[in-house]
């Protein structure tokens, strides 16, 4: 069984490097995609990492906006046209990490080959409250503009409220973004998206649609059964806005003591003992001497 991690970067190759040597395992491969904006020169040397290689295409990612999506929906079609063979596809931002050596990892989903990992709650959830003027509503963060977001306003206080534009149950969560699943799963959604160009015309005026755009079209599809409601990230959204807390050596218990095989967000510039204590204490601990 191969897994292959799609790694989301766009700074600090210093980080993505420590990432993928916290990963390293002989059943891992590394696809890492770097943001269009950020210089290929800073990160090229890490392609001579066991294992590692580029996504053959780069996208210019902006936060919240279609482009993160399609980047992970595109580099997802890649992968599963790379001629390897994988049962699961693990996405993952440069700023996360194992909580847990990647042999477990690699055993965790050995045991549960055929499952799907997803964080997602159904359109009556708390979370929903907030979230569906996502959908409702007009978004311009796709696009790039002096004015956009006066005419965004514009348009949410003349037009009508928007509809999803398949009769589904939305499903989606804070934790939404990333996932582990199976490649039947991958190829599932790049084929569907292809199938329905409406979605990704409509999600190009949403906000945040990777928090809910693929557990929704997983969660109405034949599939359903095969997906499990935990994506197995530790993330802490204690400190409110619209970013999880970066985690530091006072987080460094809770990780201990955590269900979770990965976490999120760390950086080092704040705090990279952290990461010291997740190396010698949870992935490689030593031996204690008899």
């Amino acid at each position: 069984m191969r897994i292959a991690h799609l790694l989301m970067t766009h700074r600090d190759p210093a980080q993505v490097e420590r990432l993928i040597g916290a990963l390293a395992h002989e059943a891992f491969d590394f696809y890492i995609h770097l943001d269009a904006k950020a210089d290929m020169r800073d990160f090229a040397h890490l392609a001579r990492l066991p294992n590692v290689r580029f996504t053959p295409r780069r996208f210019a990612v902006r936060w919240a906006s279609y482009h993160f999506t399609g980047a992970i929906l595109e580099c997802t079609r890649d992968i599963l046209a790379s001629g390897i063979s994988y049962e699961y596809i693990n996405l993952l931002s440069g700023q996360d990490y194992p909580i847990k050596p990647a042999s477990t990892i690699y055993e965790f989903f050995a045991r549960h080959r055929g499952v799907s990992f997803l964080a997602f709650e159904p359109e009556t959830s708390a979370w929903w409250q907030h979230a569906r003027s996502r959908v409702e509503q007009y978004h311009t963060t796709y696009f790039h503009f002096k004015g956009q977001y006066v005419l965004q306003k514009l348009l949410n206080r003349v037009l009508p409220k928007r509809r999803f534009p398949l009769p589904y149950t939305l499903y989606g969560s804070a934790d939404g973004s990333w996932w582990t699943m199976t490649a039947t799963c991958a190829a599932y959604l790049v084929r569907f998206i292809d199938e329905h160009p409406k979605l990704r015309w409509f999600s190009m005026f949403t906000w945040g649609s990777d928090e809910f755009l693929l557990a929704t079209i997983l969660l109405n599809s034949p599939l359903k059964a095969s997906i499990v409601n935990e994506n197995y990230r530790y993330i802490d959204w204690s400190a409110g806005g619209a970013n999880p807390k970066t985690l530091t050596t006072q987080d460094f218990g809770r990780l201990a003591q955590a269900h979770k095989l990965f976490a999120r967000k760390f950086d080092p510039a704040l705090d990279s003992e952290v990461l010291d204590l997740i190396d010698q204490q949870l992935i490689r601990p030593r031996a204690v001497p008899c």
